[in-house]
């Protein structure tokens, strides 16, 4: 086994254990926290996520994937990196700080003036971490990761819902989050041995910032476009109907953010080792890509086609009017990770300007489905939401097409046939779940049936079809 899979396979496994571990804690740590605070508390967190995101875009440039493309970076690159970063944090605090007033008239919410206030200290936080972890990703070192991001949920979550059960509301999602922040800064700063030094190199300023500030204006724009349906639902409707999107958008991405963060954290440093090798490059995209559909279609369809017994199972009665929003985005989820494989390649062959120019179709594209699909209410924004991540999948694959021969159509050639078999099989799921639902009174056991079922019927499919993701898959978990 070459040196750089053995890499890939270590690196899946770790950054795998994780994010299972992250994403286990942390749905644990929203169930409790769900069933304790309201949807609207909920909702008012929701609302600012585009102008975290935003500020974390900002303050980060595209530095840090420049310096995993980077060959052999050295300490002034990232001590120049790491002054920037801290220097922008503070800049950027300061812009949401003013700002925070004029947020809170937007949404008619007078209580979010404060609380953007306290929940931007997390860009200032992140600054000191930021090298580290892109040091440690460059590495592939992900065991290491892992074990500084895991007791930081646990620390973090700890605190939110000590907090929700005494009474403080909202602002028990806010402390969770700041101190969940400040434990992974802390121990990065104790486990990397790396440390900054007095020194800010013009010039490679210069180098970093010229590959990443256009993936910084592609990023800017989908952190936007990413929250439109949040920004619209705030503006237009009550929190608690931003509550409902928002938990089951955040249930729907648990499976898509395990699955394609895991390989994709791997996938931009392994790509970035063979960008040169295309024969290469398209074999291992070709595999990964296969490999993600394989796991997230039919996960996200089973869980859709048990949305009912799930959400009350999990977030009792009163997260009930999410259901149908959580069913219409598992369709919207299938082909997420897709798109971001597809970007890797345009980033790896360092051209950042295509990322770019392609960033700008789509959120044309999605600004035209909106203020169409906006006169159907939440429902149509939801529908047109599936649309554009389909119409986006041929227009991210574009380049991708010409750069490794492997056009949109014979991507999708690929990937149709995984996705039609969840389809099957999340409908046989579906249709037993209402045969019995009358049948049997506990949510439990029709969520086991339910679960059982469509994954036993999932593996005899590939198994019978030969599916080369089944082996794939076997291969990672047996690290071979």
């Amino acid at each position: 086994m070459s040196q750089l899979k053995k890499q890939a396979i270590s690196g899946v496994f770790w950054t795998g254990l994780q994010q299972i571990g992250k994403q286990s804690i942390g749905f644990v740590v929203s169930i409790m926290l769900a069933r304790i605070l309201l949807p609207e508390e909920f909702g008012l967190i929701a609302m600012i996520g585009v102008f975290m995101g935003l500020g974390a875009l900002l303050l980060n440039a595209g530095l840090g994937q420049s310096l995993i493309r980077m060959s052999n970076p050295d300490d002034e690159d990232f001590s120049t990196v790491f002054f920037f970063n801290l220097i922008g944090s503070i800049v950027v605090y300061f812009i949401v700080f003013f700002s925070a007033p004029l947020i809170a008239e937007f949404y008619q919410q007078d209580v979010l003036t404060e609380i953007l206030r306290w929940y931007a200290i997390i860009f200032v936080i992140n600054a000191f971490s930021m090298v580290q972890t892109t040091r440690l990703t460059k590495l592939m070192d992900f065991k290491t990761q892992m074990q500084i991001s895991l007791p930081s949920i646990i620390i973090g979550g700890s605190v939110g819902i000590f907090m929700a059960n005494n009474g403080y509301g909202v602002w028990s999602l806010v402390w969770m989050a700041i101190i969940q922040s400040l434990s992974d800064t802390v121990q990065l700063w104790g486990f990397t041995k790396w440390k900054p030094k007095w020194v800010f190199n013009i010039e490679k300023f210069k180098f970093h910032f010229n590959y990443g500030y256009k993936l910084t204006l592609s990023g800017v724009l989908d952190v936007v476009f990413i929250n439109i349906y949040t920004i619209i639902i705030g503006k237009y409707f009550a929190p608690a109907q931003v509550g409902f999107y928002n938990r089951a958008d955040t249930l729907k991405q648990i499976p898509v953010t395990n699955i394609s963060n895991i390989l994709s954290k791997v996938t931009f440093p392994l790509f970035a080792e063979i960008k040169d090798d295309d024969i290469r490059l398209k074999s291992v995209y070709k595999r990964i890509m296969k490999l993600v559909i394989f796991l997230v279609a039919p996960i996200l369809l089973i869980l859709a086609a048990l949305a009912e017994p799930l959400f009350r199972f999990l977030f009792t009665e009163k997260w009930l009017p999410a259901v149908p929003y959580f069913q219409i985005l598992c369709w919207n989820g299938i082909l997420l990770p897709i798109h971001s494989y597809n970007l890797n390649i345009l980033k790896v062959k360092g051209r950042s300007d295509l990322f770019l120019k392609l960033e700008i179709i789509k959120k044309i594209m999605i600004a035209l489905v909106v203020i169409v699909s906006f006169q159907f209410g939440i429902y149509g924004l939801l529908y047109g939401s599936v649309f554009t991540s389909v119409v986006g999948f041929f227009i991210n694959t574009h380049y991708t097409g010409k750069f490794l021969n492997y056009s949109a159509l014979s991507q999708a050639k690929d990937l149709i046939p995984t996705i039609f078999m969840a389809f099957l099989v999340g409908a046989s799921v579906y249709f037993t779940d209402l045969f019995i639902k009358d049948k049997i009174i506990w949510d439990i056991i029709r969520l086991l049936i339910g679960g059982l079922l469509g994954g036993g019927l999932y593996l005899f499919l590939a198994y019978i079809f030969k599916m080369n993701s089944l082996t794939e898959l076997k291969n990672i978990v047996l690290r071979k």
